[in-house]
């Protein structure tokens, strides 16, 4: 097994979510259960799109983060599993609502929802899923948990009208990419960790710590999926390498290779991404120019920050096989493009 030493703390960690998959485990099957039952519907076409792409896989992170980190503080009762469930449950109504923005024909290996039931079910099925994640989030009596996950909603939909001003825009920055992906995807990573702690009755330093891992993690996990998309493989991603060049999505190595390269590098990005004018050979000059200008490896590096910092938010938080387990899965993360 993979073992990444590339964070300060004294045990280096194992490249792996198995530990974490190990320790959840029971509470995921009561997850897994809850979410096959909330997609129910007396109108057929709702479970049969959201069991779609539920059933695709997917490695759940995000829901696991909750129960993790309510198990971390011994927590007894069933509400962290309702609320991983809700996380999940947002997580795939943003999926169907992102394929149909972007205009994605693949997720996680299989046809699209859009593709196979068209723009609007996918939209809508999305909408009866968000519905459904705050009937559970109520479900649990606590307050202050939805309010941090109804706050994550709205922030991730902020994420999804940001990312349409940075598409096709090349002149996107590296401060305005990182807004998208810190509401697009690290919100979401920051909500799922902190309500473990919150519904375990844990103070507020405890909350703060396991949200900071949150938010850090999920940036990695984003910056990674970017570096990915030119450098790494289909299997990987659950898609086609090259997809967000396709699909003209502005990426941090995009940005960092705009910015660093000449007025005729930049009029070759504008025809592509912003002309949409692809032509045959352009995905591999693409790669071929943000390997010249370090843009993927600069990437990466901005992961690890991230994943360092996820680590150090792990020193405040009770130590064990839970604390271990988180590690190991940052270390997993990071460890996809290595």
């Amino acid at each position: 097994m993979a073992v990444v030493a590339t964070y300060s703390d004294s045990q280096p960690r194992r490249a792996s979510v198995q530990p974490l998959v190990d320790l959840v485990a029971a509470g995921m099957s009561d997850v897994n259960e809850l979410i096959l039952s909330k997609a129910g519907s007396n109108v057929d076409l709702i479970p049969e799109i959201a069991k779609h792409l539920i059933s695709s896989g997917g490695k759940r992170l995000r829901p696991m983060l909750t129960l993790a980190l309510a198990d971390m503080f011994g927590y007894q009762g069933d509400g962290h599993v309702t609320l991983a469930a809700s996380v999940e449950f947002m997580h795939t109504a943003t999926l169907l609502h992102d394929d149909v923005v972007d205009e994605s024909d693949m997720r996680r290996g299989k046809l699209a929802a859009r593709k196979l039931w068209g723009n609007q079910a996918s939209v809508l099925v999305g909408d009866y899923l968000l519905g459904q994640a705050f009937k559970m989030m109520v479900d649990v009596g606590s307050l202050e948990a939805l309010h941090i996950l109804s706050s994550a909603s709205a922030v991730i939909a902020e994420g999804e009208v940001l990312q349409l001003g940075a598409a096709k825009n090349i002149a996107t920055t590296e401060t305005e990419y990182l807004r998208v992906i810190e509401a697009k995807t690290a919100a979401l990573f920051a909500a799922a960790a902190e309500v473990g702690p919150v519904i375990a009755g844990q103070s507020n330093a405890m909350k703060k710590a396991a949200r900071t891992y949150g938010m850090e993690l999920g940036y990695a996990f984003q910056l990674v999926d970017d570096a990915l998309d030119y450098g790494g493989s289909s299997a990987d991603l659950g898609k086609e390498v090259g997809d967000d060049f396709r699909e003209g999505k502005i990426t941090l190595p995009v940005v960092l290779a705009v910015a660093r390269g000449t007025d005729a590098d930049r009029k070759f990005w504008s025809r592509c991404l912003e002309g949409e004018s692809i032509e045959d050979g352009d995905l591999e000059q693409a790669i071929d120019l943000m390997k010249k200008y370090d843009a993927l490896s600069e990437t990466v590096e901005r992961a690890r920050t991230y994943g360092a910092n996820a680590m150090k938010a792990l020193e405040a938080l009770p130590a064990g096989a839970h604390n271990d387990a988180l590690g190991d899965a940052v270390a997993f993360c990071i460890a996809r493009v290595s």
